[in-house]
């Protein structure tokens, strides 16, 4: 059952079970940002709860409380997750009782205190690392948030064109429905022409954005992109692929960050080679 909306934010405890239930609702597995948003409805957050920042940024505080709610269900067993970021429940998580849910943190942490210090710290990084869902988005994003506007609707631009997109022009016209720039995305033997918008949250984006952008597209084009610096809310995603109207895309800060790296703009990636002893190996010998 849902819950009323509430001003309240929940502990991670209390977000463990919606979070199994998001999973199974979704088919077993879902990204992270589908997992939130599906845990913000089943929980029935408000705008207000969702808006609210994990000390001054870039995430949430639900995204956070969320990002430890995993990290304890998967030390359990409940969870697993891929290196491309999806997580899906497993066969234990899918039979988790509540009472056996409420135990799962001291079960947890009295496993922690059973190990080596060593083995301890090495797990604590390891929690931190995935609770922040990465350190390097959190430097990017508040680079992102610092550039003046008009640096900003350029890399959008920039992010366009090494997208596959031509004729991509900044507009920034005032007036006109937050449209900053147009584009037209070529597909071999047909072409698109795609209007852009550019925001710079902080905070959640909610579902009037994408209404006022979508009426300023009305007569003029068929397809829309917003791409934020923030995170769009459950009904801003609900609304953008709304039945009978036409659609709008969304790129929020994790899927921005994400493009940068993988478009290397702005981002470098390197391979750092470790080496591990065996020591096994020589008592064998």
């Amino acid at each position: 059952m849902r819950k009323n909306q509430t001003t309240a934010i929940p502990s991670f405890k209390d977000i463990m079970r919606p979070a199994l239930q998001a999973l199974i609702e979704s088919g077993g597995s879902a990204s992270n940002q589908e997992l939130l948003d599906r845990v913000v409805q089943i929980m029935g957050l408000s705008e207000e709860v969702q808006a609210t920042l994990h000390l001054q940024g870039p995430y949430t505080e639900v995204g956070y409380r969320l990002a430890w709610a995993k990290t304890y269900l998967k030390a359990v067993g409940a969870l697993d997750n891929s290196k491309r970021g999806i997580w899906s429940i497993t066969a234990t998580g899918r039979t988790l009782t509540d009472s056996e849910i409420a135990g799962i943190p001291a079960k947890v942490r009295g496993a922690l205190h059973r190990r080596p210090k060593h083995e301890e710290e090495l797990i604590e990084e390891a929690e931190e690392d995935v609770a922040h869902e990465g350190h390097w988005k959190d430097k990017l994003l508040a680079l992102l948030k610092e550039m003046p506007a008009a640096g900003f609707e350029r890399l959008a631009q920039r992010i366009l064109r090494e997208s596959g997109f031509v004729k991509v022009d900044v507009t920034g016209r005032s007036g006109d429905g937050g449209i900053d720039g147009v584009g037209v995305l070529r597909l071999t033997l047909i072409s698109f022409q795609v209007f852009f918008q550019c925001k710079r949250y902080k905070d959640i984006v909610g579902p009037g954005v994408i209404r006022d952008f979508r009426g300023a597209m009305v007569g003029r084009t068929d397809k829309g992109l917003v791409i934020t610096t923030g995170r769009f809310t459950p009904e801003a995603t609900k609304e953008a692929g709304r039945d009978g109207a036409p659609p709008v895309e969304l790129i929020d800060g994790d899927l921005l960050c994400d493009l940068l790296k993988t478009l290397n703009l702005g981002v470098k990636t390197e391979l750092v080679e470790h080496v591990s002893i065996q020591e096994e190996f020589f008592a064998s010998i």
